[in-house]
């Protein structure tokens, strides 16, 4: 079992910044024995892939409207994985998710992930 917590979420003005974090507690198997990743879900429309990391950290994925604005990151010691979103856009606004898996190759699909956080929201205004 693994439980996460999203906190970093809040109103920002375009081309702002912002820093999500997610804290894992997992019982079993270790935090690093999990990928991570972020997805949001906008208003009206399906939840999506944001950026992952591996269990190592070693490798990171990113949607392509995020690449160059987004770094994803992880900290085994505390147990935590980050999101720095830099140059915000309006539509960057949604309710970020937290997510942890045993994912092998596929790491844009949801399903590959079997934990999730509460969620936080980010608003960016234009």
């Amino acid at each position: 079992q693994v439980q996460l917590v999203e906190s970093g979420g809040g109103l920002v003005q375009a081309g702002g910044s912002l820093r999500l974090s997610c804290a894992a507690s997992a019982s079993g198997r270790t935090f690093g024995g999990y990928a991570m990743g972020w997805f949001r879900q906008a208003p009206g429309k399906e939840r999506e892939f944001v950026a992952a990391i591996d269990r190592s950290g070693g490798r990171t994925y990113y949607t392509d409207s995020v690449k160059g604005r987004f770094t994803i990151s992880r900290d085994s010691a505390k147990n935590t994985v980050s999101l720095q979103m830099n140059s915000l856009k309006p539509e960057d606004t949604a309710v970020y998710y937290c997510a942890a898996g045993i994912v092998s190759r596929d790491y844009v699909s949801q399903y590959e992930y079997s934990y999730w956080g509460q969620g936080t929201q980010v608003t960016v205004s234009s």
